[in-house]
């Protein structure tokens, strides 16, 4: 079976659960394979969203039941929870839409959001618009993307060789320098 074939018969599968832990490479790739013709485009924007959606609510249910004893872990972060605490008490509907495109706010931001005591029936459409609007833009980037790494693509069989024989002399070399090092430090 070749790669094209196990992304197209477990593609969208592995976009859930892949946009549950690390989204955006994920998402991006799922919209180079999308460009490729290997999956559906909506379908790889419902999987990604999905999968973000059920990421988010699962941290931001342990954010609402064990939030202040997860956060009390970092003491030296203080400042900085608190500061992300008092945005989201002020701006919650942002700062839950916002959180998923905050560079470092992927995994701690639906924990804060817990428990800075966000309402389920606040948090739950919000988190489902976000993850929507966030699967869209980063598929649709990965998507362009296609077009760039495209031609590159159709000779990966050629640049996986030539990897795998840049590898092998790389190895060689190091191991070749240690052995010769290790010989002048006997002598």
């Amino acid at each position: 079976m070749d790669i094209s074939a196990l992304i197209s018969q477990y593609g969208y599968a592995v976009l859930v659960l892949g946009s549950m832990a690390e989204g955006e490479t994920v998402t991006l790739l799922g919209g180079v394979a999308a460009h490729q013709g290997l999956l559906s485009f909506p379908l790889v924007v419902l999987s990604v969203a999905l999968g973000g959606m059920i990421g988010d609510q699962v941290l931001y249910l342990l954010g609402r039941h064990f939030g202040g004893r997860m956060l009390r872990r970092y003491s030296r972060q203080h400042k900085k929870i608190r500061t992300a605490q008092n945005l989201i008490q002020r701006h919650p509907y942002l700062f839950v839409i916002g959180s998923r495109f905050m560079y470092g706010f992927r995994i701690i931001g639906p924990l804060l959001i817990g428990a800075s005591r966000v309402p389920p029936k606040l948090f739950i459409p919000l988190n489902i618009l976000g993850a929507m609007v966030w699967a869209l833009l980063f598929t649709t980037l990965g998507y362009l993307g296609g077009e760039v790494v495209a031609p590159w693509l159709h000779d990966l069989d050629s640049h996986l060789k030539h990897g795998i024989w840049l590898i092998l002399a790389v190895a060689i070399a190091l191991a070749l320098r240690w052995w010769f090092k290790r010989r002048s430090d006997k002598s």
